[in-house]
């Protein structure tokens, strides 16, 4: 009776092992607006890093940039979450010291400048939850213009300034000066 009893139990275990929706896995599919990371020194052999910065890549797809990234209104600088920036070491920003750490990094567009925000509020979604008095440190950097890109992008220069563009604007941001 023990026997027959314990042989159908390894038979039900063995039968829900072996079926296919016991270890098939739902994944969601590609983010609309994938995630990126960036870091300076830019070389991806240089092991000691400065800074880190973490972003999502919204797309035009046929909109106009005004309309996603309204002039005068904080933004998250990307899409989804704000963007993670992580200094590794105390650095200039616009002139002013900020010290290693982690942060979030807003914008203000506007049309012939941005102003730069880092804030000590982190792991917050969009620029909903956004507290002027969090702010750590605010800059501003001018508005240029370059080739249209459809996917918002980041990168650095080799001097350390962060360089983002979207549609036709570039804004350079200018750490360690």
């Amino acid at each position: 009776m023990k026997k027959s009893i314990l042989s159908g139990v390894i038979a039900f275990i063995f039968t829900l092992l072996m079926s296919p929706t016991s270890y098939a896995q739902k994944f969601k599919p590609l983010d609309a607006s994938p995630m990126d990371a960036i870091s300076f020194p830019i070389s991806s052999k240089e092991a000691n890093k400065e800074i880190k910065v973490v972003y999502s890549r919204p797309q035009l797809k046929d909109r106009s940039l005004a309309t996603l990234v309204p002039n005068g209104k904080v933004w998250r600088t990307g899409a989804n979450e704000a963007v993670d920036i992580i200094l590794y070491k105390d650095v200039k920003l616009g002139g002013k010291l900020v010290k290693a750490g982690e942060y979030s990094l807003f914008t203000i567009p506007g049309e012939k400048t941005w102003t730069i925000i880092l804030s000590k509020d982190i792991n917050v979604w969009g620029a909903y939850s956004y507290n002027e008095a969090n702010d750590v440190i605010r800059v501003s950097a001018p508005v240029t213009s370059g080739e249209s890109l459809e996917s918002f992008s980041m990168t650095f220069e080799n001097d350390g300034t962060l360089l983002m563009g979207w549609g036709t604007t570039r804004v350079a941001v200018p750490f360690n000066n």
